[in-house]
């Protein structure tokens, strides 16, 4: 048994064989794991009893949930009301444009991942992008290179 089995078992021992837990225990490897992964549900599904197809249901349901791994350092957008006004949906396109991914995507390398976010809290400084745990205020879709160029010089990439 390999690492990842292991801790998937821990998890699914740790909580009732119960349908009620679903949710709790895709969280729990979720916290652990990063993400969902197709065979961590499948195993969720048989521990409890559900079909695959049930567990996957809920899984998407929610926007908590990611089903890729998460990159290094993950890139999060903030289109909250503030954000959104000052043009955050064309800081999204600038950065998954960058960055060669889409929304809920990671890089090929895995250095980073791309989502969305409701509000960062930053309103006065809007549009926001956080890099880890950097804030990049007033961004713009130039600014965008900028920051990715810096962070992730050409130079940088395996050909």
């Amino acid at each position: 048994m390999n690492t990842k089995e292991s801790d998937l078992s821990s998890i699914l021992n740790h909580n009732r064989r119960h349908p009620r837990y679903l949710i709790a225990t895709l969280q729990e490897i979720q916290s652990r794991e990063g993400y969902l992964s197709s065979e961590a549900m499948l195993e969720v599904a048989g521990f409890l009893d559900m079909s695959s197809a049930t567990v996957w249901g809920v899984a998407t349901f929610y926007n908590q949930f990611r089903f890729t791994p998460p990159g290094k350092r993950p890139v999060r957008v903030c289109l909250g009301t503030a954000c959104h006004l000052a043009g955050g949906q064309l800081v999204m396109e600038a950065v998954a444009r960058e960055l060669k991914i889409e929304v809920g995507g990671t890089t090929e390398d895995r250095e980073f991942d791309l989502d969305r976010v409701a509000c960062i809290g930053c309103c006065a400084l809007a549009p926001v992008v956080t890099i880890g745990t950097d804030v990049y205020p007033k961004m713009t879709p130039p600014k965008v290179e900028e920051v990715i160029v810096e962070l992730n010089p050409p130079s940088a990439h395996k050909d």
